[in-house]
C-alpha cells in the first residue's frame, strides 16, 4: 500500500490478523509494516500511518543517512562484481584484456543486461504458469529508482542490476510484477498473491533493501 505524507509516499506492507489494534513497524533496513486487524479498511490503515507520519518520515531518513555510501567500484582485473548474490573478478564476467576503464565499465553492464535478460526469461515463464498471467510484453531497462514494474496495459521492465542479485531475489521481483497484471495497487489483494507464491517475499524485499546500494557500477 502506498500511502501519501505531504511531499513524501510511503509503502507499506500491510499484514491482517487477530489483533485489536493498529500497530506499525520499520525495519533496519526501512521496510515499513503496519499491523491491522482483520477487516481494517485501506481508509483505517492510511489514517494510522498518517498521524505517525511525521515520526515515520524521521526514521526513514535517519536509515538512509546510516547506510554505507557506495564504494567506488575498482575497474581492474581482480576488482570485485557481484553476480547472482556472489561476489566475482571482473576477468571471470568479462574479457578485461587491453580495454579501459570506461571500456570495463561499458561492457560489464552489457554483461548485467544480458544475463539478467537471460534469468527474467527463464524464470518469467515459471511463475506465469503458477499465477495464469502473461505480459504482453517484456523489457531489461536501467532505473535507479525501481527494481521492475508493470504498466497498464501489461508491459513489464526489469532493472538490469537484478543480474546481481541472488536467483530467489530475481524470482520475488518477478513475481511481484506478475501479480501486478490483476493486481495494480499493493493492497491485501495483492501482497496474499504474491505470498501464495512466495510465502518468504519479504525476506527478499528486506534483501533488496539493505544490499540494493551495493548491487550498483
Amino acid at each position: 500500500m502506498k500511502i501519501e505524507i505531504g511531499q513524501h509516499i510511503i509503502e507499506c506492507h500491510v499484514s491482517y490478523g487477530p489483533r485489536a489494534k493498529i500497530s506499525i513497524q520499520i525495519e533496519p533496513s526501512g521496510l515499513v509494516t503496519i499491523k491491522a486487524p482483520n477487516g481494517a479498511t485501506d481508509e483505517q490503515v492510511a489514517r494510522a500511518v498518517r498521524q505517525h507520519g511525521e515520526k515515520i518520515l524521521e526514521r526513514l531518513q535517519a536509515i538512509a543517512n546510516t547506510r554505507e555510501a557506495p564504494k567506488t567500484k575498482e575497474y581492474q582485473e581482480q576488482g570485485k562484481f557481484l553476480h547472482l548474490g556472489t561476489y566475482h573478478a571482473l576477468n571471470d564476467l568479462i574479457e578485461t584484456e587491453h580495454r579501459s576503464e570506461e571500456e570495463l565499465r561499458r561492457e560489464l553492464k552489457k554483461f548485467y543486461f544480458a544475463s539478467c535478460k537471460r534469468i527474467v526469461l527463464e524464470r518469467l515463464p515459471i511463475y506465469q504458469k503458477q499465477l495464469k498471467v502473461k505480459p504482453k510484453s517484456v523489457e531489461i531497462v536501467e532505473s535507479h529508482t525501481k527494481w521492475g514494474s508493470c504498466s497498464s496495459d501489461k508491459h513489464l521492465t526489469f532493472n538490469y542490476r537484478l543480474a546481481m542479485a541472488p536467483v530467489e531475489v530475481i524470482d520475488y521481483v518477478i513475481i511481484h510484477e506478475l501479480c501486478h497484471l490483476t493486481h495494480m495497487n499493493h493492497d491485501r489483494s495483492f501482497w496474499r498473491r504474491v505470498g501464495s507464491v512466495m510465502p518468504d517475499y519479504k525476506e527478499k524485499e528486506s534483501f533488496l533493501a539493505r544490499y540494493g546500494q551495493a548491487m550498483t557500477l
